[in-house]
């Protein structure tokens, strides 16, 4: 597990106001929650959380999350985007105790497809079917992503969420719900064969020319 630092700094002043105040002044209004303290309102600077915002690790990480100084292990559990703009209006976060299972959801990162027989195949279309897995874990197990190896993947091959190579210490709740819930994770089925337009006068015919329907139905 990676270490990330976020900066943030208290706030005394909440409401709609204060936080459009913040957003103009390029800050991000965020509340930190969770845990035996009380929730605390921060906020942060858009640009460097913006640019955090476009890697893996700032969802699917613990993060330490330093305020005035004072570093508390936390989850991004909810990101408030602004419609059409560039801008993210709100962050929430959840402290994270090393003792205390969490349920993450992480993201998967699918190996050597283009090196399987159905990668090399023309005729075979390989489904992603997931993108990410809920996982649950301690804080020090926790992945930024888990791999998929399809090296070996052949046409007409499912993996499933059971199949998954996990991490020591990781395990997925869903499976735990029964068999129905072991759903596909990558799917490898036949893809569609264009059939050969057959030439004018090798079975059917050619199109007959409008002009020619016209007169036969008068």
């Amino acid at each position: 597990m990676s270490e990330h630092t976020i900066k943030a700094t208290s706030r005394n002043v909440e409401g709609k106001g204060a936080s459009r105040r913040l957003r103009h002044a390029a800050s991000i209004p965020a509340i930190v929650y969770g845990g035996k303290a009380e929730p605390m309102p921060i906020q942060l600077e858009h640009e460097k959380i913006w640019l955090a915002s476009q890697h893996e690790w700032f969802y699917a990480s613990i993060l330490d999350l330093d305020i005035d100084g004072k570093v508390e292990k936390v989850l991004l559990r909810d990101m408030q985007r602004h419609p059409y703009k560039q801008l993210i209006m709100h962050l929430d976060f959840q402290r994270v105790d090393a003792k205390q299972a969490i349920r993450v959801a992480v993201p998967l990162h699918f190996l050597n497809e283009d090196k399987s027989p159905a990668g090399k195949a023309a005729d075979v279309v390989v489904t992603h079917e997931l993108n990410e897995v809920q996982i649950s874990c301690l804080p020090k197990d926790l992945p930024e992503f888990i791999e998929v190896d399809l090296a070996d993947l052949t046409l007409g091959q499912t993996i499933h969420l059971s199949e998954l190579k996990l991490p020591k210490g990781v395990e997925v709740p869903e499976l735990k719900l029964g068999k129905e819930h072991d759903v596909a994770v990558v799917v490898a089925r036949a893809g569609r064969v264009e059939i050969e337009e057959t030439p004018a006068g090798e079975g059917e015919s050619a199109d007959v020319p409008a002009a020619k329907v016209e007169k036969d139905a008068e």
